[in-house]
């Protein structure tokens, strides 16, 4: 079974992404997200660009998750987070997590702190940074559907987790890209549509 992530939550407007409505929608259905971590005056906040200080805390969407144990996929926007982010991962006993893009310095912090990291894999960055280290791979492709099954399976014998951005994010069609994982199995997709996602591949 594939393990559907919602992208910045489950919205159904573009005004609903990284939003409370979001993730309480997001975790209603069973969902995992990925959300973007910021600061501003010292506390850690949801926000893809920089932040206003009107923004959901990240502490708040480990309130609205409730203990339930789903995927958070944590997009790092900003160094010097990890020692928070783990603090407040342990005040709520969440442990199905992965951090990723954070900057390489950020990263060498995180790894020694014990957070569990992806590395970035794509058409960008190949060789990915500190593969041996991360628990698995953020597997993109900003321009182009680039990597095969062979590669997955190779990142797999590696035991390595891998998490699957859909082409929707970077405004390419997904439906084809979508069949061609389809047989593949415990890997997570990042996606703009979880629901259809759920229907197609878990049907």
């Amino acid at each position: 079974m594939i393990n559907i992530i919602a992208h910045r939550g489950y919205w159904k407007s573009k005004d609903e992404q990284n939003t409370r409505i979001a993730f309480e929608r997001a975790f209603d259905n069973n969902f995992g997200v990925e959300t973007d971590l910021r600061d501003i005056c010292g506390e850690i906040v949801i926000s893809h660009n920089m932040p206003k200080g009107n923004e959901i805390t990240f502490d708040e969407v480990l309130q609205i998750l409730d203990g339930r144990n789903l995927t958070l996929a944590l997009n790092i926007k900003a160094d010097g987070l990890g020692e928070k982010i783990s603090d407040t991962l342990n005040k709520y006993s969440h442990k199905n997590y992965f951090t990723f893009d954070m900057s390489v310095p950020d990263m060498v912090v995180q790894s020694k702190l014990g957070l569990r990291f992806f590395t970035g894999k794509s058409d960008i960055i190949n060789p990915p940074i500190m593969y041996r280290e991360a628990s698995g791979i953020w597997l993109d492709s900003f321009y182009s559907d680039w990597f095969s099954e062979s590669d997955i399976s190779s990142i797999m014998s590696d035991k390595k987790a891998i998490c699957i951005v859909s082409p929707e994010l970077h405004h390419r069609e997904h439906s084809k890209i979508w069949q061609k994982y389809k047989g593949i199995k415990d890997i997570m997709l990042c996606t703009d549509y979880p629901q259809e996602a759920r229907e197609f591949f878990n049907e």
